[in-house]
């Protein structure tokens, strides 16, 4: 029987998984169930292997932007295929992680990463894939890199910022680039072939 993959706009399934928390150094687990009940996003980055070479430069970079994430009310779990127990020895070991302070969810069956379309068969690892989740549960944001190529958290806080800027604002739209403070469009017959317009006012 084949898996649904989960496609953006459509409701994703509630799911568990056993994380590491280097938060308290304690293993639990992330349940997606829980997080709308909490009322927040989840944002998971889905990540090939611990102890490999682009991966380490990811966290860190993510870790740097998680605090922010957090204030716009999401919860960041990374993920690989990894269990947790190896979760724990590579935080604890590579320097670039010791300011990891989110979950790192271990998925070693491919089971969450299966959902979302990010499991490569050909070697049981996950590709490098971000997935923003509202609070009600639905795929809003869906990024798939290949295994050399690494992200920008940058970017992640900036889409994170539009779609939680977008929940209260459902009639407007956010052009390229937007940051909050910047000027939305409110999409109408009068704004077809006169974008350039709108953004002028």
């Amino acid at each position: 029987m084949e898996e649904r993959i989960i496609l953006v706009g459509h409701e994703v399934p509630d799911f568990e998984m056993e994380i590491y928390d280097p938060s308290t150094g304690k293993f639990g687990k992330f349940s997606l169930a829980d997080a709308k009940k909490a009322g927040k996003w989840t944002i998971l980055f889905f990540y090939p292997a611990d102890f490999t070479f682009v991966c380490p430069t990811e966290l860190a970079d993510l870790a740097e932007k998680y605090e922010e994430l957090k204030q716009l009310g999401a919860e960041v779990v990374s993920v690989s295929t990894d269990t947790k127990f190896v979760h724990l020895a590579w935080q604890r070991d590579e320097k670039l992680l010791e300011n990891v302070k989110y979950p790192m969810g271990a998925d070693p069956t491919g089971k969450v990463s299966r959902m979302f379309g990010v499991y490569d068969c050909a070697t049981g690892l996950a590709l490098r894939g971000t997935f923003i989740i509202s609070p009600d549960g639905k795929l809003v944001s869906s990024e798939v890199n290949f295994y050399n190529v690494g992200r920008n958290a940058d970017e992640l806080a900036r889409k994170m910022k539009a779609n939680a800027y977008l929940i209260g604002h459902p009639d407007e739209a956010c052009p390229a680039k937007w940051e909050p403070g910047k000027k939305t469009l409110k999409p109408s017959e009068e704004m077809v072939g006169k974008v350039y317009e709108a953004l002028q006012g």
